[in-house]
Formats: C-alpha cells, structure tokens, sequence
C-alpha cells in the first residue's frame, strides 16, 4: 500500500471551481522514491520498473539537463516510441520547470519543421532509428534551419556521438547525481506540455496545458470509473499523445494506479502482456479494441483482469461495444468524447445494467459543463437538440500558443469543439456530425487543408478537396477529390501518393484513393460542399 503519498498528492485547491491537485510529476516522484523505492510503477514487456529506478535516473538527467544549459521555460521535445526513457524525461523536466513538446510518430520533415520552430525547441530525443525511418539523419537534415535547437539527443542509440557537436546519447546525459544544481519551485500552474494536433488551418496548433490541467484530465477518469491501487492501466496508444502521455506516461505518479506499457500494440501480444501483468483497464482508439476482441477469441482467453475498454478519437460501432461484453469475461467496452483542447468531456457507461447506453451515446458529462449552439452561437432551447458542441471544465487546455488561433476559439469562455452533436436527458452526448474539416484516422487527426495544400502543388492539379471515406479498420481514411487543369490530363493515385511522399507529408496523410471529377458542388458563395463530396462514398 502506499498511503502516505497518495494522502500528500490529494491535497487539493480550488482554482476557478475546479479541484486541482497542485501538484507535479517530479514532487509524487521524490515522494515515492522515499516511501515506495522497490514497488513497480511500470509493468515492460522486458520486466518491472520501480519508483525508485526512475526517480534515481531522473536525478542524474536533471544534471545533464543542466549541464547543457537548459533553464526553467525552456522547450524539449521527444519523439519516442513507448520507451521508458519517456518518463524519466517527463520527471527531469517536470523539476527544472522545462516545457515538454510530445512529437506524435507518424511526423515527419514537413511537420516537425513546423513544430520544432514554433515551439523554439532547444533540444530534443529521438531514437537513432526506428522501424523504417532513420530519425537521426531526418533531424540532422532539418537542424541548420532551426537555430534554437542546440542538441539530438538519441534514446537507445549504437553508437558513441562523443565527437559530434549537435548529438548526444541519453548515457551520455545521464551524469553524476552530485552535480545537480540547486531546483527551483516550479508552479503546478505553468505550462507543462505543448502538444501539437491538426485543425482546419493546415498547420498544426500548439495547445498548452499545465500541471494541474493534465492531472485533472487523469482524475476525472480515477473519480468516474474509481480506480485504485489494484488497477493498471495496458498502455499501447503513443505517448506522444495526450491519450499516452497522461494516462500511460503521468498515471503512476499522481494516482495509485500503474502502467502496461506496449512498445507498440499487436493484439496477440497485447492479449499475453494483459495477462501477464493482469492489467484491467485500457484507453485506446476503435481499432484496437476489434483486433483485442478478435485476438482473444483467436487464443481462446477472455482476459478475466479486464474491467474497462475506454474508447476514444474515433467513431465505435454500437456492435462492438455489446461484442466486448460477449468475448471478454467481465469488461465493459464505452466510449471517452473530448479532444487535445478539451480532454474527457465525456466518460462513458461502466456499469452493468448500462451496455445500451454504452452503445447509442458518446458517453456522459463528466466535471465539465457542456453547451449546444446554433448557427447564430446561441445556446439550443432544449435537449436533443443538434448543434455545435462548446464545453468549459477543469481539464482544458489554457489556450494556443497562437494568439489568432486562441481569440477564435472561444464563446463565453467555452471551447468551440467543432464537433455538432446534442445532449440527452441523460446528460449524454451524441455525436451526429463533424464541422471541422478534419479526419480521424486510427485515432489521429489530419487536417484536410494540410493535405489539399500540399495537392495544390502538383502541376496537374487546379483544385482538390480533401475528405474521410469509411475504413474498415481505422474509421477513417483519405481520399481526394480533384480537378485538373486539363480534363485530357491523366493521374493516378500512385502519381497522387508519390508527389505527398516527395513534399516529405507523413505516410498517413498520403490519399488512400482519388476520383478526378469535372467540377466539385459549392454553396452560393462558391464554398466546397464537402457533405455531398463525403456522401458520394457512402452510396
């Protein structure tokens, strides 16, 4: 058991009506170190690490951290695969106050140009290679145009960079304990994270969350679905994502709960890592949770540990959730709403008798207050009612980096979701369409305008409209409608794919099919109607 430092971490404020633990990462770490040193925070696949381990690395990356100059306010970034490495990281920077930027995988040069620039990252830890993509030549590449960054720093590289000016390992950094400088207090308050997600203006937007906000986002799913000591979180989604990075990476520092990392999922490994670590719970996107059900009928095993399913960034088919609750021995499969701005507005139906609600809503208002708007952005005179989705609570994000960017996205002090929907009785929400142009594939959101952007510099192409089409696995693809310069002209989706992979547009963004047509349908005021163009794929 570990009372004492739970007891330390539930002391509480109020800020603006919302209870906050005021608290950081770094602060539960030290205290853990000292009243539970040899008890596991995260279950590997390699084996266990405990309180003790992480916080005596951290202690010895806060030195290098500093020995490389880094200073309260300064932004470090990682783009990681689900390493370990991750939260040691996340503790070092929590206690020098430096902003941590998750960089999600599937970026690539033309993203990470932008982002590494607009967050002036001054250092940053990639792995040397991982899978099909040589990180470090890609950031090597992309350095001479960013002058703020000072240092690569490769996780789990095979190679000795002492004489390389720019790169350094992470051994490297880890140096003597007794050389940290003097840690000044950092204010739960500030800024802990900038994490990037796409919108409807093609390039990323930096939402800036706090201490506090992140761990209100952790509690409000500990509160709803009363998790303790005896929970562990399977942890496969990236911890790049607010997904992985607060309820796999933060988790086992500011609630009694403890992590599964996945490297990466695979559902026939994921079915043997939740039995071997007897994990009960889990938040991932729809996908995974098909291939999970798939692969536990498939090896025969109903994951008796498993209590929660939480899905989330994607349409889930109401056939799934009762699925889950026919495969698997006592979990219950819902859905989470929000988003990187608004994390868990809603959490969905844990309970027995609630399975149908489970599957007909997008789970209940949960510690956030929710508004419905119409065109004219007046709140809807009764439930039911579809429009806009506006939401205010204690887990919001404190605003863009862009000052443009944050001035549009509020009414009355109300995120603007983007998302049109409406409430029931039940104070569920029900997700009826989408008014952002954007698409959720596999959990991830693509901004449409950053593709159609990109097709725009094709020298055949005069207009393209960029939109989801259903896909089986992910919920969503991309697909591209287009029109030629010259209707003789000739283009095909390899042609298409090969001009996105040259312009350096990440794999996942590439159109997974095109159609050319003769003209596209426009409002009056000569607007793209995307609604028919999406509805043409669903005939």
């Amino acid at each position: 058991m570990r009372g004492p430092v739970r007891r330390a971490s539930d002391e509480r404020i109020a800020r603006d009506g919302a209870t906050w633990r005021n608290l950081t990462v770094a602060q539960a770490a030290w205290s853990l170190a000292q009243t539970s040193a040899d008890t596991p925070a995260f279950y590997l696949e390699s084996g266990t690490v405990s309180y003790g381990e992480l916080a005596s690395q951290a202690r010895r990356l806060i030195a290098g951290l500093q020995a490389l100059g880094l200073q309260t306010g300064d932004r470090i970034a990682f783009q990681l695969p689900n390493w370990i490495e991750v939260a040691v990281i996340d503790i070092a920077a929590s206690a020098l106050g430096l902003t941590v930027v998750p960089i999600v995988p599937i970026y690539r040069d033309r993203e990470l140009a932008f982002i590494l620039a607009d967050a002036q990252v001054r250092a940053v830890f990639i792995p040397q290679a991982y899978r099909s993509t040589d990180f470090l030549q890609m950031y090597q590449r992309l350095a001479a145009d960013l002058p703020a960054l000072n240092t690569l720093i490769v996780v789990r590289g095979d190679e000795d960079f002492a004489s390389e000016s720019l790169v350094c390992s992470f051994e490297q950094l880890l140096v003597d304990t007794g050389k940290v400088l003097h840690l000044e207090d950092v204010d739960p308050n500030s800024v802990k994270a900038i994490l990037y997600t796409s919108g409807t203006t093609g390039s990323p937007k930096a939402v800036m969350h706090s201490h506090n906000t992140l761990t209100r986002v952790i509690d409000n799913m500990v509160e709803r679905l009363t998790l303790t000591d005896a929970d562990r979180m399977l942890m496969a989604s990236p911890v790049t994502h607010i997904t992985g990075y607060a309820n796999g990476i933060m988790m086992p520092f500011v609630t009694a709960t403890t992590t599964a990392l996945m490297e990466r999922w695979e559902a026939t490994a994921a079915v043997q890592f939740i039995n071997a670590t007897q994990a009960t719970l889990s938040v991932g996107a729809t996908p995974f949770l098909k291939e999970l059900l798939d692969a536990s009928e498939r090896l025969n095993s109903r994951l008796p540990s498993m209590r929660f399913f939480v899905c989330g960034g994607a349409a889930v088919p109401p056939q799934l959730i009762y699925r889950a609750g026919q495969v698997l021995e006592k979990c219950r499969a819902f859905r989470v709403y929000g988003s990187t701005e608004a994390p868990i507005i809603t959490i969905g139906w844990p309970g027995d008798d609630e399975r149908q609600l489970a599957a007909e809503t997008d789970g209940q208002v949960f510690n956030y207050e929710v508004r419905i708007l119409d065109d004219e952005g007046c709140v809807v005179p009764q439930a039911g009612t579809a429009g806009e989705i506006a939401a205010r609570g204690p887990g919001m994000m404190l605003r863009y980096q862009d000052d443009d960017q944050d001035a549009s996205t509020y009414s009355d002090g109300f995120f603007l979701t983007g998302d049109i929907g409406f409430v029931t009785e039940g104070n569920a929400i029900v997700i009826t369409d989408r008014k952002k142009d954007i698409i959720i594939r596999g959990g991830e959101n693509i901004s449409a305008k950053e593709v159609e952007d990109v097709l725009h510099g094709h020298p055949l192409i005069r207009e393209a409209a960029v939109v989801s089409m259903p896909h089986e696995r992910l919920g969503e693809g991309v697909f591209a409608y287009l029109l030629l310069d010259n209707e003789t002209d000739l283009l095909t989706l390899a042609d298409v794919a090969s001009f996105a992979e040259q312009a350096k547009l990440a794999r996942q963004k590439i159109p997974e099919a095109i159609e050319v047509l003769s003209e596209f349908p426009r409002t009056p005021s000569g607007k793209v109607r995307k609604d028919r163009l999406r509805a043409r794929l669903l005939k």
